[in-house]
């Protein structure tokens, strides 16, 4: 499973972490919004959630700082925009094998630990989107188990 992850949000060639198609604009969105999601579910944004969201991306998707960056403001700029999250979720759907789609959730887990603590409104969101990638309760919680173990809690 901790390869999987690394292959989604490493660096990696070809079609990683079970990815099936090309790395549309669409999908790096997707991934963006829901992490900033997170980083955003309660009020104080930290600079080391903001921090570890960059990182996922960087890993993820060959981007330069500058187009980082602008993917970031994109996702905000969705992120407060929408209604609910089925347009992100079900892109990654479209995209993503059962083990990928876990690996998200783990990284989004990443980010909610980022800062030390797990708020509720963290932990109620990540919830809702693996019930929403159709992630299994049973990876669901060795996923958060594995982000706050890796975050030293």
């Amino acid at each position: 499973m901790l390869q999987i992850l690394r292959e989604l949000f490493g660096q990696g060639e070809g079609a990683p972490g079970g990815l099936r198609a090309s790395q549309p604009e669409a999908f790096r969105l997707a991934c963006a919004v829901l992490l900033v999601e997170v980083m955003r579910a309660e009020p104080d944004v930290t600079e080391a959630e903001r921090h570890s969201v960059l990182q996922a991306l960087r890993r993820r998707f060959p981007l330069g700082q500058q187009e980082l960056e602008h993917l970031v403001a994109s996702a905000e700029e969705a992120s407060r925009s929408a209604n609910d999250f089925h347009r992100f979720t079900s892109e990654l759907n479209e995209q993503l094998d059962p083990p990928a789609k876990a690996a998200v959730v783990e990284t989004l887990w990443s980010v909610a630990y980022a800062d030390g603590r797990l708020g509720d409104h963290e932990n109620h969101l990540i919830s809702r989107i693996a019930g929403l990638l159709h992630v299994p309760h049973g990876e669901y919680i060795a996923a958060k188990l594995r982000a706050k173990q890796a975050a030293g809690l």
